[in-house]
């Protein structure tokens, strides 16, 4: 629960504040006729990433009749997941400081062009967010006993989520968006750390990769399957009491670089230096 609520708040963060700038930049331009066509985007973007979200969980339950087959499936979406996952906290901590500006900048475009290319922008720009919500929840829950309660805690991750995004739109409240994505990145790295093991798991169920009895350690002696802090560390980072050797080399080969390469500090760039002009040569007498 912990992991998709996670995966909610930081997904719909990134999408209210995209919605947001949208907004402010229509109410300040004096063009409030055109927010109908925002949300109407918005809207449609939202109905698609839910029904891609039951049509992954559709394929898997009802369209894959064989074992090998779903867990094959379930493999190569986890590998997916974690393709986006990487891709998406790198993204955004370079794009963080220019994507007001392009967002203003298209939906001045769309606004010459006409009401439907406003609508399509505000589609555009969220359906991103929740095409990748989508995927990433899919491949997080893999192996819950009860989707219901992840569910939950994704909508309510989307949903603090949505107050934070208003508060920050329609009050005086601000936060480090900063702080807040370096340490939503450096968990949903953990977690999409997590999900390629679980995904190198599934190929090893399917028996497209060997060493699936071949553990790397078993502390279910020590780690109490039924204990709290087991369900915790299994569900936010798939720390299971037993892991393959592969399980366990993909989780420290993905994770450990991954982490570090992000928490690094962002080189500055040099000024650029001006040269200066040469000092014209003294008439001559």
């Amino acid at each position: 629960m912990l992991a998709t609520y996670l995966i909610g708040l930081r997904e719909g963060l990134e999408a209210t504040l995209v919605v947001s700038i949208l907004i402010a930049f229509l109410v300040k331009s004096d063009r409030k006729d055109r927010l109908v066509q925002v949300w109407a985007g918005v809207g449609l973007a939202v109905a698609l990433s839910v029904f891609f979200g039951w049509l992954l969980s559709y394929t898997s339950t009802t369209l894959l009749q064989k074992y090998e087959h779903r867990e094959l499936f379930e493999a190569v979406t986890s590998i997916l997941a974690v393709v986006f996952v990487t891709w998406m906290i790198f993204w955004m901590r370079k794009a963080a400081r220019s994507i007001a500006g392009e967002l203003r900048g298209k939906l001045q475009d769309a606004l010459e062009v006409g009401s439907i290319a406003v609508a399509v922008m505000a589609f555009l720009a969220v359906v991103r967010e929740g095409l990748e919500t989508s995927l990433i929840f899919y491949s997080a829950v893999q192996g819950a006993a009860d989707n219901s309660r992840p569910l939950y805690a994704l909508l309510a991750g989307i949903a603090s989520a949505v107050v934070i995004g208003y508060l920050m739109y329609a009050t005086a409240v601000r936060i480090n968006l900063s702080v807040f994505f370096t340490w939503t990145g450096a968990l949903l790295i953990l977690v999409a750390a997590g999900i390629l093991k679980y995904g190198v798991h599934d190929f090893q169920e399917a028996n497209v990769l060997p060493g699936l009895n071949n553990l790397a350690y078993d502390i279910s002696g020590v780690l109490d399957p039924s204990a709290w802090y087991t369900a915790l560390l299994s569900g936010m980072f798939n720390l299971t009491p037993t892991a393959s050797v592969l399980e366990t080399v993909a989780w420290a080969a993905y994770g450990i670089p991954v982490l570090v390469l992000f928490l690094r500090p962002a080189r500055k760039k040099a000024p650029a230096v001006t040269p200066e002009p040469t000092p014209a040569p003294a008439p001559q007498q």
